[in-house]
């Protein structure tokens, strides 16, 4: 009789070493994400300077030429491309200099 009672006890046990991990894990989940975060921005900062569309300036033209006929037969309206169309795209881009006096980085985590 009293070896059942020690089953119970000792999945009683294994129940609650789990429930202590499950837990911790819990617990720590803000540390990790925090860590992970920290090793993603490291990584980032590595490659170098990243995209600010502040510094970034562009200005395009885009022209756009071609012909189509439309046919209307019986209430169908039928479009056919009768001149291959030509997209011409001219304009520039600029990126201003970065300024080391200038914190990149604003806001919270």
């Amino acid at each position: 009789m009293f070896i059942k009672l020690r089953k119970g006890q000792s999945t009683l046990e294994y129940a609650l070493v789990i429930a202590a991990v499950v837990a911790a894990l819990v617990m720590m989940q803000i540390y990790l994400k925090r860590g992970l975060s920290g090793r993603f921005k490291a990584s980032t900062d590595d490659i170098g300077e990243q995209f600010d569309p502040q510094k970034f300036t562009s200005s395009y033209t885009t022209t756009s030429e071609g012909a189509t006929t439309e046919t209307v037969s019986g209430g169908v309206t039928r479009s056919e491309v009768s001149t291959d169309e030509e997209t011409q795209v001219t304009g520039d881009e600029t990126l201003d200099a970065w300024d080391d006096s200038e914190d990149l980085y604003t806001g919270s985590w």
